[in-house]
């Protein structure tokens, strides 16, 4: 068994797992913090932007003014942004069977996988997976494509030349396999090669091994996934959640229990934040702000965190007498996002499940909605300009803060110091995504909503499931201190693992007519063997054992053969001497009785022990017989005496 790891951040993970005669990908997370090294995307003229010189080297010798500008003493990129894709190189993608994917946060690179690679195989994911993904790659086109940079910057990516780049595009890893955007038309041929699959649902891949998702409690439709043979299972565990009050189904622990090997990743990347706090603390800022005359913006994906975030502020609003501030969400994708939280409900917990059968929407943000406390908007462009009164909350993409209806507000809000923007998603932290917006007055908060597992729950489930070996990212290993035992076997990108699994058995089917043939023989109490003479047939992965061709006779030969004018003798050459099968022997050579024997017959024997047994020296001659677990030695120069000894020895044992 191999393990490929085609990406370097653990919560953006793309690996191949190569096992039983399959090429299986688990996840396909697009690195999205690439786009960090570059200029914002203004959906309007920004004469800020516009007006950044062009950076120059120090001294002289480097010029990039064309590509590289610098704001507030940091250099960016100016063209379109670029994501860090999975390693394409490390193997050949085209012969990767299947791909699993765990949530639609891991599905983001996709169509770089399977329309760029020669890739022929079925994508595997739940509905909602299926269906929030395609929003949220819809929401990232759609960003690109509505304010397009034409010029291109490909110099500063040459070695020579980033060697000589201030940080952090000096240290920008892999920078010259960065990518721009798909389109839309890539979007839709990648997402018709998924097949939509249901928890606790088996899929057979082959004959050679069976996939099965289970719930992983992190988002609608999230999963871990069961590889397992008949001897063998291998679980993936990515971006799980053991909280209760949570809006998905709970996480599914017994299905995760006795793995040969389970490969861990999508651990918090705030190990010291709780969800309830930052959920408290954010309520209290969004407060505090509103009452000073700010308006509060909050950068975020149009699904996920926000569902939790829109039913605490539901609860909030009131008792902060916040009433009348009105609340707006910005995406191209916010009405579909928000319609899907509320059909998906065979996916909810079993409290949300409930209140479709009262009947009740299952989240509060519905009824926010229809009392006009939350307005939601494809743009801001349109009915939004028109409506749109201060002081607001606005919940926008993208987190990064390069591109979308975000970089508007942060263009338009910024300069004041009664506005506050809040960071909910942990993908992206403050200081590097209001880098190009500096100098900046507005307050800004890091309120990370993340409900993933942190060390000490995952410390504690790793107990209670068990795993017998544990494969996880060398951040887990270097900055959690993830100490097991036997300890992890970490990974890094591009690196291969030969993981510590071996196949000690395959299922084979006997069949009926060969079973019946079969005569047992009672080797201990309860204990019975029988031996096999069959041919082995493989096919699709599965074992068969079929009945031997039974070898024709002289006479029978003869009569098959067809009639001949000519006499001939009838027997041209001697019959083939088919000889019986030597029969097999069973059990152990009990050391006193095979001394009593020998001396019955007049026989004298040194015995010495030995580490591995016991050792019969006989003193007349130079012969000696060697007793061990499982295999009896005859060592003799005389064919007669060794032929005696060896009856000795047989007298002890069972013949099959």
């Amino acid at each position: 068994m191999k393990l490929y790891c085609l990406s370097g951040h653990p919560n953006f993970p793309c690996n191949v797992l190569k096992f039983k005669s399959t090429t299986i990908m688990l996840d396909c997370g697009l690195d999205a913090t690439s786009v960090l090294n570059f200029l914002p995307l203004p959906l309007v003229h920004s004469p800020r932007l516009s007006k950044l010189p062009g950076w120059v080297s120090q001294d002289g010798m480097l010029s990039l003014v064309k590509e590289l500008k610098e704001c507030a003493g940091r250099v960016f990129v100016d063209a379109q942004p670029e994501f860090r894709v999975p390693e394409t190189e490390l193997l050949d993608l085209s012969t990767v069977d299947v791909i699993l994917i765990s949530n639609y946060h891991c599905m983001m690179a996709l169509p770089y996988i399977t329309e760029n690679t020669g890739f022929t195989g079925t994508v595997y994911a739940t509905e909602p997976t299926l269906q929030i993904g395609r929003l949220l790659m819809e929401e990232l086109v759609h960003f690109m494509e509505r304010v397009p940079k034409t010029q291109s910057a490909t110099c500063w990516k040459h070695k020579e030349m980033q060697q000589m780049l201030p940080g952090p595009l000096k240290g920008a890893v892999d920078a010259q396999t960065w990518k721009p955007c798909y389109s839309m038309q890539e979007v839709n041929s990648a997402l018709r090669k998924v097949q939509l699959v249901f928890f606790s649902q088996k899929v057979e891949l082959f004959g050679a091994v069976q996939v099965s998702p289970v719930s992983s409690g992190h988002a609608l439709g999230s999963s871990n996934w069961i590889i397992q043979s008949h001897h063998e299972k291998v679980a993936y565990m990515s971006g799980s959640c053991v909280l209760t009050n949570t809006h998905p189904q709970p996480m599914d622990k017994i299905s995760l229990k006795n793995s040969d090997v389970l490969i861990l990743t999508g651990l918090i990347q705030t190990p010291t934040s709780k969800p309830d706090g930052m959920l408290g603390e954010f309520c209290s800022k969004l407060a505090m702000t509103i009452r000073a005359g700010g308006n509060v913006l909050v950068p975020c994906y149009p699904s996920g965190a926000i569902y939790d975030l829109f039913e605490c502020l539901h609860q909030f609003i009131e008792s902060a007498n916040l009433g009348n501030t009105p609340f707006y969400f910005i995406s191209p994708v916010a009405h579909s996002s928000l319609e899907f939280s509320q059909i998906f409900h065979e996916w909810l917990c079993p409290n949300k499940q409930s209140k479709v059968y009262l009947p009740e929407p299952p989240f509060l943000h519905a009824e926010m909605i229809q009392s006009n406390k939350l307005k939601h908007y494809p743009s801001i462009h349109g009915k939004f300009s028109s409506e749109f009164r201060q002081p607001c909350v606005v919940f926008t993409g993208h987190p990064s803060l390069r591109f979308g209806d975000v970089v508007h507000f942060m263009e338009l809000w910024g300069k004041s110091s009664r506005n506050s923007i809040i960071f909910i998603e942990p993908d992206f932290r403050d200081p590097d995504a209001l880098a190009p917006y500096q100098p900046l007055a507005m307050n800004c908060y890091y309120c990370p909503i993340d409900k993933r597992l942190n060390f000490k729950q995952v410390s504690k489930l790793l107990k209670e499931v068990q795993p017998l070996r544990v494969v996880c990212p060398e951040q887990y290993c270097e900055q959690y201190m993830l100490e097991l035992q036997p300890p992890p076997i970490p990974y890094r990108r591009c690196s291969v693992l030969s993981l510590p699994f071996k196949r000690c058995y395959e299922r084979v089917h006997l069949l009926p007519e060969l079973a019946r043939s079969l005569v047992p023989s009672e080797i201990t109490p309860g204990v019975s063997v029988a031996p096999v003479s069959a041919v082995l047939q493989s096919k699709d992965n599965k074992h068969t054992l079929q009945l031997a061709p039974s070898t024709p006779t002289v006479a029978a030969a003869a009569a098959a053969a067809p009639p001949s004018k000519k006499r001939k003798r009838a027997v041209e050459e001697p019959p083939e001497v088919v000889l019986a099968p030597k029969p097999l022997l069973s059990g152990a050579v009990p050391l006193a009785a095979l001394l009593a024997t020998l001396h019955k017959n007049g026989i004298k024997v040194k015995v010495d022990e030995t580490a591995s047994g016991h050792t019969l020296d006989l003193e007349t001659d130079d012969t000696k017989i060697r007793l061990e677990e499982g295999v009896t030695h005859i060592e003799c120069n005389d064919q007669m005496l060794r032929t005696v000894m060896r009856d000795f020895v047989l007298r002890f044992l069972q013949k099959l």
